[in-house]
């Protein structure tokens, strides 16, 4: 990771598990040279994680922010208190999210929809998709004034967004990327871009139960997420927006444009194409095999 974010400050949700992709993702921020607020809504596991960045980093590298993404208020408490005490705010990464089974602390059967509770529902949508647009649109006026931003969004890979018994995991997560594409389009052009980095598949951190049925050895480390949030948080990235990367498949051995060919993909998936009837031109765009559209008027 040669890319250097001296000078930066970014923002971590999510950043106290120990064994999250938040701490991880902290720790190579800060080594890049960025200051970091992390927020949690776990006091003992920010202070414990935060410690262990201070090692790394010095005792000015880390702001904690004991903090609930999914309040709008406390959004933007925590963004208006990054933006006192370390002077600026320059990238998000929405990374909090929760799953009924990390909720819980359990494994077992397949839970399906219908036997979601209401509660669990509005809990997990809450963390995983207001959140981040709390959190966005709380740091998003500041960056078009700076003229330069970098907005992360942490989904998860697509097999996951539908999977039989993921709800509402899944399905949450998918309406967060749905927000990331959204928010690209809207930002082409202000200097602040908008992105996807996911793991690319079950990471050892403590959204898998202990009690799984998985080998936790064959899981993704969260250190995967390490080198691409980096490159994606730095100035070398600033002709990126609207893109998902699967960490696991980022390769520092590859020249850049490899290694974005190799790891890279439109988010929220507009290669499949423009679907919509236009109903003033009653024209109607069909889908192409390779993701080009052709139309016919009617």
């Amino acid at each position: 990771m040669t890319e250097s974010l001296a000078g930066k400050v970014a923002m971590v949700t999510g950043a106290g598990s120990p064994t999250g992709l938040g701490r991880a993702m902290t720790v190579a921020l800060v080594r890049a040279g960025a200051r970091v607020a992390m927020l949690d809504v776990n006091k003992d596991w920010l202070e414990q994680t935060a410690n262990d960045v201070r090692e790394i980093g010095g005792d000015d590298s880390v702001l904690t922010l004991v903090s609930d993404v999914s309040k709008a208020e406390q959004a933007q408490i925590a963004v208006d208190k990054v933006l006192t005490e370390l002077g600026g705010l320059h990238i998000l990464v929405n990374n909090a999210g929760i799953s009924i089974r990390a909720m819980y602390s359990r494994s077992g059967p397949q839970i399906n929809f219908w036997q979601v509770s209401h509660d669990d529902w509005d809990r997990v949508v809450a963390v995983n998709l207001n959140g981040p647009f709390y959190v966005a649109k709380a740091v998003v006026g500041h960056m078009i004034e700076q003229g330069w931003g970098r907005i992360i969004g942490i989904t998860t890979s697509i097999d996951t967004m539908y999977r039989a018994g993921g709800s509402p995991y899944g399905p949450s997560k998918a309406g967060h990327e749905a927000l990331i594409g959204a928010i690209a389009e809207e930002l082409e052009g202000t200097g602040v871009t908008s992105n996807v980095l996911i793991p690319g598949g079950a990471s050892d951190t403590n959204i898998i139960p202990a009690d799984t049925g998985y080998e936790r050895s064959a899981l993704i480390r969260p250190e995967v997420m390490q080198a691409p949030i980096v490159w994606l948080a730095s100035e070398a990235s600033r002709h990126i927006n609207g893109r998902r990367f699967i960490a696991y498949h980022w390769d520092e051995n590859l020249p850049l444009e490899e290694r974005l060919e190799k790891s890279g993909a439109p988010a929220a998936w507009p290669q499949l194409g423009k679907q919509v009837i236009n109903p003033n031109s009653r024209h109607v765009v069909y889908p192409g095999q390779d993701g080009t559209c052709s139309g016919k008027s009617v």
